[in-house]
């Protein structure tokens, strides 16, 4: 055995994941008392800081007592589940973390589920112990409970647990006495984490993710299953497919603090990072040069969603983005491939569209915005779920959702829910909050969430996980209400909007570009209708008093990417460009759109 143990910290999303690597990296005096720590040192790309949330997973190292604690940072959010289920095989325990409130949540089974599955062992913190309402014991059995339900071993289930905060950087064995720093959890990590067992044999190393480095391109990451790898080693590789290809071994590194370290040989049980192997995929195996064996292949769960991507043609392609033609997005979509697992493209008839699919509105949503932020112009089409055929019978992907809601708007929350063909299953009160889980159609989510958090005035939590596919609950409403199109091109008026504002709500301010089939805002109706808000004030010599009042407008609605792809139809695009977001429909005339009306009907 060596001094090694490798360890994934999972959670569902925003129970402080991150944050708890943070207290660890500090705890073991990575940073030297001048440096500048600042906080979610790992959630290092923009729209993870903004968002709050962990997209790609991180390795970082730290030690204690001369162990070498290798620890994985993994995403909480299901739609990235991807990305968990792949790292998972680099670990041999896991902790999971849980609100003290919240508890166990829909995506903290979804990847206890593939931990469990692995055999890892798992130690449980219960994390924000100083929160108001707080309820650790009773968390702790949840715990328990969901570990049951997911048939874990009796090794597995006779689980340490620590209650802590990692915001205040405290953990104990007893959240009613709390401790001064992170000790007592690194305790467990040694003592309850099996070392990384050293297995002698020819060199099998799988590669589980990938790193980019400007001057020697990408890099292969995984850990050494068997065997020792060198620098200078000639081996081969072993595609998915069982093809292999001869390849040689330039750099090995070590992950060691927040970087790596170069080292010359890399024993089984740790993991490195391999510089040299040209053409890899993650999931390949590097082998033996002369007896090659292949480990087994991962298999990531199916996506369940997909849009249509294509070419910007709007009467504006090209005035924002630098990247614009269809081959810059093909290219731009087979990079994604390389590392997003869980992504599939499909070419379609025409060569400037692709449909894409994914896990979900947000892993899709955050390729989109990866893309708009690089530079890239596309348009987007409406999300649509993904349809199977199981023994003859229609069937569609069936979510489990969760709402936490104040008792007195639970009813609103239900009667949307059922509206789009959801069941109510659990319905019981948490302190002041009702908790509602329901199954749902993952149709039925798409555009769920904007009018639950209206009705609820902001203060729903929802969450929600696959299930499984299950027979179609059939047809679900779509929008309510029509929208307002431009009819012509030009500059918007406040005199125009003004006039207009009894037919709907405005997505747009007065003093902006717009152009001919864009959607301006809401109907109030159920049906569209053309408007002309590019007109302006007819002036004369003549003034008559009360005729020049100011106009007052009420602020236009401003949507986010995921909220605009919850609310297109099937007959409108979302155009994604660097500085901006517009909805347009498809055909841009009223011509085109009442001779194409049959097509999305």
């Amino acid at each position: 055995m060596q001094n090694i143990r490798n360890i994934a910290i999972i959670a569902h999303v925003d129970h402080g994941k991150t944050t708890l690597v943070d207290k660890i990296l500090h705890f073991t005096n990575l940073f030297r008392d001048s440096e500048n720590k600042g906080d979610l040192i790992l959630d290092n790309n923009d729209l993870e800081r903004e968002r709050g949330i962990t997209i790609v997973s991180k390795n970082v190292s730290v030690t204690y007592q001369g162990v070498k604690i290798n620890v994985i940072d993994t995403p909480g959010h299901a739609d990235f589940g991807g990305e968990v289920e792949r790292v998972l095989k680099m670990a041999d325990g896991v902790i999971l973390l849980v609100d003290a409130f919240e508890g166990p949540m829909p995506q903290t089974r979804f990847v206890t589920q593939k931990a469990l599955g692995l055999g890892l062992k798992p130690i449980v913190v219960v994390n924000k112990v100083d929160k108001e309402n707080c309820r650790p014991d009773e968390v702790y059995e949840n715990v328990f409970d969901l570990f049951f339900s997911l048939d874990a071993n009796e090794e597995q289930l006779d689980f340490p647990v620590l209650y802590g905060s990692s915001k205040q950087g405290w953990m104990s064995t007893d959240w009613k006495e709390p401790k001064e720093d992170f000790t007592d959890l690194l305790d467990a990590i040694l003592k309850h984490i099996p070392a990384a067992p050293v297995v002698e044999g020819t060199l099998q190393m799988q590669i589980t993710s990938l790193d980019y480095s400007t001057f020697v391109g990408r890099i292969a990451v995984g850990r050494v299953a068997r065997g020792l790898i060198k620098e200078g080693q000639p081996v081969s590789l072993v595609k998915r497919d069982g093809k292999i290809v001869k390849s040689r071994v330039k750099e090995l590194y070590v992950f060691e603090g927040l970087g790596k370290a170069r080292v010359t040989e890399v024993k089984s049980g740790d993991i490195c990072a391999v510089v040299g192997i040209e053409g890899f995929d993650i999931g390949d195996t590097i082998a033996d040069f002369e007896n090659p064996e292949q480990l087994e292949v991962m298999h990531i769960d199916e996506p369940t969603m997909n849009m249509l991507f294509t070419i910007n043609n709007s009467p504006f392609f090209g005035k924002e983005g630098k990247y614009v033609t269809s081959r810059h997005i093909h290219d731009r979509l087979q990079k994604e491939l390389e590392k997003n697992l869980a992504l599939r493209v499909v070419p379609t008839e025409s060569p400037d569209a692709w449909l894409v699919y994914g896990r979900g509105i947000l892993h899709l949503s955050v390729l989109i915005e990866t893309m708009r932020r690089e530079g890239y112009e596309l348009q987007v089409g409406q999300p649509q779920v993904i349809v199977k055929e199981i023994d003859g019978v229609k069937c569609e992907p069936i979510e489990v959702m969760v709402v936490d809601v104040p008792a007195e708007v639970s009813g609103k929350v239900i009667e949307l829910v059922t509206q789009r063909k959801g069941e109510l299953l659990v319905m019981e009160t948490k302190g002041e909050m009702q908790h509602l889980e329901f199954e749902i159609p993952s149709r039925g989510i798409i555009g769920l969430r904007n009018n639950v958090l209206t009705a609820t005035a902001g203060e729903a939590v929802m969450a929600h996980r696959l299930k499984g596919y299950e027979p179609w609950r059939g047809t679900i409403p779509g929008r309510l209400h029509g929208v307002l199109i431009s009819l012509d091109k030009g500059t918007t008026t406040a005199y125009s909007i003004d006039k207009l504002q009894d037919r709907g709500k405005f997505f747009v301010d007065p003093g902006v570009d717009i152009y001919e089939g864009q959607i301006l805002g809401e109907h109030i109706r159920d049906n569209d209708l053309t408007i002309n808000i590019v007109k302006g004030k007819q002036l004369t010599n003549m003034r008559a008093s009360g005729t020049d009042d100011n106009t007052r407008i009420a602020p236009a609605i401003k949507f986010s990417l995921e909220e605009s792809m919850e609310y297109i139809q099937a007959d409108e695009y979302i155009e994604v460009t660097p500085e901006s977001t517009r909805l347009r429909k498809i055909y841009l005339t009223e011509n085109e759109r009442k001779i194409n009306a049959k097509k999305f009907q």
